[in-house]
């Protein structure tokens, strides 16, 4: 294994040390069983929630459609990450190579922006379901959900495609350990021993563009609803109103305040010891609370889970 010091004049290094929790080695097998068991479900939930929304007629609206694409990308997120991750908990090699560290945090940050934006989608959709209902067929007509997916994913791509290009760029001088569990932004720019404030403008820039604007969007829908909720005479009225928005916002708090400590603080500055489990939190156990959230608060997924497991253990019986 080559050493922290090597110098590497003008080649990048063909592997990272991922160090995860090597200094706390009796912890590497409690947080594998926990990272799998959480991938499990994750995978299960969020493909369950996918399937749930594509095959029942009724579950074609707006708003799940969606929750179609947050599934999808939280499936991704997890995909993107968690399996790196347990090879190198249940390995003495602790390495990614450098194309495969690339990729990692190109398509992480891709799949970040673009959830940033799809909640703000969401947000969108319950504000005219809620204030405006007698337009709302009008106004979240089915082309204008598949425009707005469409702007998701691709200024998602567009703002992966600058950082990649701009962290590419950074020489690393033989540093090769990462006291992280996968390839982030903020840590590769803080493992660099170059000059990052442009790396550090641009990142604080796009987090601004793609974290706080559809954030202040998202608040500023939330806002209106509650002075329409408010307007509500009957109490199971405000009820329902209410229980149509918590499942959303509860998701939103948990991808949002871990993804703003993490990136809206310079990266040259922020603690890789808390930022690395706090990475972990929204790259594995957000994408796995997910679907039990909608699927737990929401009528409609359990009447139709229902009505499939019902179908199914017909099918298996005969």
């Amino acid at each position: 294994m080559r050493g922290d010091n090597q110098s590497f004049l003008g080649d990048p290094p063909k592997d990272f040390i991922l160090l995860g929790v090597s200094d706390r080695p009796w912890l590497e097998l409690p947080l594998f069983v926990v990272l799998l068991v959480s991938y499990i479900l994750a995978m299960l939930g969020n493909i369950t929630i996918i399937l749930v929304s594509q095959l029942d007629p009724q579950l074609h609206s707006p708003m799940y459609i969606f929750l179609g694409h947050l599934s999808f990308l939280d499936l991704c997120y997890t995909t993107t990450t968690v399996p790196q991750m347990l090879v190198n908990m249940g390995s003495s090699r602790k390495t990614i190579s450098y194309g495969g560290c690339t990729v990692q945090y190109a398509i992480f940050h891709w799949l970040g922006c673009t959830e940033c934006i799809v909640l703000a989608a969401m947000a969108l959709d319950r504000y005219v379901a809620i204030c405006k209902p007698l337009r709302y067929g009008i106004i979240m007509h089915h082309p204008l959900c598949q425009q707005l997916v469409a702007v998701a994913w691709l200024s998602g791509f567009g703002n992966s495609l600058v950082q990649v290009v701009l962290t590419v760029q950074l020489p690393f001088c033989g540093r090769q350990v990462l006291n992280n569990f996968f390839c982030e932004v903020p840590a590769m720019i803080q493992l660099s021993c170059a000059d990052t404030t442009m790396n550090d403008a641009t990142l604080a820039v796009l987090v601004a563009l793609f974290a706080l604007v559809p954030l202040a969007l998202i608040l500023l829908s939330y806002g209106f609803i509650t002075h329409a909720v408010l307007r509500i005479q009957s109490s199971r009225g405000r009820r329902k109103a209410l229980g149509t928005c918590s499942s959303h916002l509860l998701v939103v708090s948990l991808f949002y305040l871990p993804a703003i400590y993490m990136y809206l603080q310079p990266p040259s500055s922020y603690s890789q010891e808390q930022g690395k489990f706090i990475s972990l939190f929204y790259s594995i156990i957000t994408p796995t609370l997910n679907p039990f959230i909608y699927t737990l608060r929401n009528k409609d997924v359990k009447r139709v889970l229902r009505k499939l497991l019902s179908r199914t253990w017909r099918f298996c019986r005969r």
